[in-house]
């Protein structure tokens, strides 16, 4: 039986050591670095937008939620109608789609970065920067004063800031994927993966205090 357990306790060990290492170096990054500065909180400008509801005169039926946001200096209405987001100005008429020169305007406004190149995003990419996001998006590669390259994505109607993109962003990300084992999407987190390498840490960390305790037991006696 202890030789059972010494060959399980050792091939196991030796099978997720590795995962180990990652789950504990991945755990350290998280520990040492603040998910507001990861997110790029800091380059967000706190501006505030006072709306007047009595500027919008018209009707909203069978609407499941009413958000009224700032675009531009114009407050607009983002409506949600059937599963479908609808963007109105205030005389309730759809508006159009920032230009490329509007999307620059609103990183100006809305963050501390200065841009420099406009990029419509219309196609999902599998474990891209912009994930969950709706689309189509607007990538806008912009600066820091420092010289740092950052992304931000905006809504294309509305210029909503929908994410802040940077190196310590994508080194977070790709350390979450090692923690959750999901290289790819890295968003899943009861991946079969990560179930079975936690089960196999549990029974290594099992199997070795019974070895422990059986080696101090055996000592004990021969003393």
């Amino acid at each position: 039986m202890n030789f059972l357990v010494r060959k399980i306790h050792k091939y196991l060990s030796f099978f997720i050591s590795l995962q180990l290492l990652l789950w504990t170096v991945s755990g350290i990054y998280f520990a040492f670095n603040k998910i507001e500065l990861v997110r790029g909180e800091q380059y967000r400008k706190q501006v505030e937008h006072p709306i007047d509801l009595g500027d919008f005169d018209f009707d909203i039926p069978n609407t499941t939620d009413v958000n009224i946001q700032k675009r531009l200096g114009e407050n607009i209405a983002v409506i949600k109608v059937d599963g479908a987001t609808k963007y109105l100005n205030r005389s309730g008429k759809s508006i159009s789609k920032l230009t490329a020169s509007e999307a620059m305007d609103t990183v100006v406004l809305n963050t501390t970065l200065s841009p420099v190149l406009v990029e419509e995003i219309v196609n999902d990419r599998s474990g891209s920067e912009y994930r969950g996001r709706s689309l189509p998006i607007y990538k806008v590669e912009s600066k820091t004063n420092e010289g740092l390259d950052i992304n931000v994505y905006l809504n294309v109607y509305s210029g909503e800031v929908v994410a802040i993109r940077s190196n310590k962003w994508r080194i977070w990300d790709l350390m979450w994927g090692l923690h959750i084992m999901d290289w790819k999407e890295r968003d899943n987190i009861s991946n079969i993966l990560l179930k079975v390498f936690s089960i196999l840490a549990l029974v290594s960390s099992i199997t070795g205090i019974m070895l422990f305790f059986k080696l101090e037991f055996k000592n004990s006696n021969q003393t």
